[in-house]
């Protein structure tokens, strides 16, 4: 099963977090800067720690270079 959720990133963040912000929305802050995929690879990472997942059942569909991503997860 796949599930869809979308993601408000915020890179450059102080301390790392998943935050539910109402239905299959989140707001995932990771301390990685924006440059060359760092903080896509902390945001893979946070949500399958968040879901208690395998990283490799977390991929970006959309939303690559923009701080809303579309995020699909696998179950």
């Amino acid at each position: 099963m796949k599930v869809k959720i979308t993601v408000h990133a915020k890179p450059n963040s102080r301390q790392e977090k998943v935050e539910p912000s109402g239905g299959d929305s989140f707001v995932v802050s990771v301390k990685e800067p924006p440059v060359e995929g760092k903080a896509n690879s902390a945001i893979i990472k946070s949500i399958a720690k968040y879901f208690k997942i395998p990283i490799s059942f977390v991929k970006i569909v959309s939303g690559k270079t923009s701080k809303l991503k579309i995020i699909e997860i696998q179950k």
